[in-house]
């Protein structure tokens, strides 16, 4: 990732002044620390938003998920530290990273953290902080996610053709990131509506988290198919970014979890005979969706697979593997209880076995990466292109 050179004119230092290294000398750890820690948030508190929404009881996790919520949290709040002080301190590389079209896309990860948080404060975070605090923090944490997730969904896009002009065949699933936040902002707004007192607000509530699903659907249609046609026509991804795959998962599994969701509050929302019709909506597009999401598990999971013979080591992208798997969780839940089938609600369960793994296997390797500095140190330049091979 290379780092875009100051135009700012230079100013000479004092008589007798050291000189300044570029880059600023203060909190050196958090030059690195870009956007895309953010998905360490998503991916923990996906954990506790997905096992609230199983759709079978288990002993002890109801409290299980209350402690990672408090955790996702407590990481939120230091992941936004972190990243305050990077913009303040280290302002060149904050603008690099947003002129970089390898890194930009990442900032729909805070729009996603905050959702996720929020999200699982009203649906966890309610047994130990009440229900009105709980609702009163996923308002706040909703309409700033919201709003950033809107931001990105237009300026990461405007960026890309103005600014980063990527090459042809160099799509990557990354893309997708500031286009599905609107998607989470829909089945989250879901959780709010019953809040909202009956009437024209409601209903109005209702209707925008439509807009915000058909807002990210049609635009990951647009995108989705550069990516398949990159992987076809060019080969695998590099063995660094080979988890992003599971990425794809992220608009299908959280689709199918907005369609639910709404179908749920729905009823109190709209007149009779639009109600049923939502109930019948998230059945007749959950499926197929879920179905597809299933494909592309499938092809991921053998494209990690071959990453890993070849030598695929730990990499921030690794948390891929958690909150786009999450979605489909709640995804799968949503069709469990619109269905009555248990094949989904063992799908479910299943993929949550999945999540939990991921999120430990993650965590760890970032603790330990951490301590070491390695994933705070300066990204190592990434190895010249090479030919495909099998």
């Amino acid at each position: 990732m290379a780092v875009l050179p100051q135009t700012r004119a230079s100013v000479p230092p004092p008589a007798g002044a050291l000189p300044r290294p570029a880059g600023g000398t203060r909190l050196p750890s958090l030059r690195h620390i870009g956007p895309n820690w953010y998905a360490s948030v998503m991916g923990t508190a996906i954990v506790a938003g997905a096992g609230a929404a199983l759709p079978v009881q288990v002993p002890g996790l109801r409290t299980a998920t209350t402690v990672v919520w408090a955790a996702a949290a407590l990481l939120l709040a230091a992941v936004l530290a972190a990243r305050t002080g990077h913009w303040i301190h280290h302002r060149d590389q904050a603008r690099a990273h947003l002129l970089d079209p390898a890194v930009a896309p990442f900032y729909g990860c805070l729009s996603m953290a905050l959702l996720a948080v929020g999200g699982a404060t009203l649906t966890v975070g309610q047994d130990v902080v009440g229900a009105r605090a709980a609702l009163a923090v996923d308002v706040v944490l909703f309409v700033a996610g919201t709003a950033v997730g809107l931001a990105a969904a237009v300026v990461v896009p405007y960026l890309m053709v103005v600014r980063h002009r990527p090459a042809p065949g160099t799509a990557s699933p990354v893309w997708l990131l500031p286009l599905v936040a609107p998607m989470v902002s829909a089945s989250q707004g879901a959780l709010l509506v019953p809040h909202v007192a009956a009437g024209q607000g409601r209903e109005a509530l209702l209707m925008a988290c439509y807009a915000l699903f058909g807002l990210s659907l049609l635009a990951t249609l647009v995108v989705l198919p550069l990516v398949f046609a990159r992987l076809v026509h060019h080969g695998p991804l590099p063995l660094a970014l080979t988890p992003a795959l599971f990425l794809v998962l992220g608009p299908l599994g959280q689709s199918t979890t907005a369609v639910n969701q709404l179908a749920d509050v729905a009823p109190g929302a709209v007149a009779a005979p639009h109600a049923s019709a939502f109930g019948a909506f998230a059945v007749l597009y959950g499926v197929p969706v879920t179905g597809f999401a299933l494909l592309w598990l499938a092809l991921a999971g053998a494209l990690v697979v071959r990453a890993a013979r070849q030598g695929m080591g730990f990499a921030m992208t690794w948390w891929a593997f958690t909150f786009p798997v999450g979605t489909c969780v709640t995804g799968a839940s949503g069709l469990a209880r619109h269905t009555g089938l248990d094949a989904f609600a063992w799908l479910a369960v299943a993929l949550y076995v999945f999540l939990v793994v991921a999120v430990a296997v993650a965590g760890t390797r970032t603790v330990g990466g951490l301590v070491s500095g390695a994933l705070t140190a300066a990204p190592v330049p990434p190895a010249p292109a090479t030919a495909r091979t099998r």
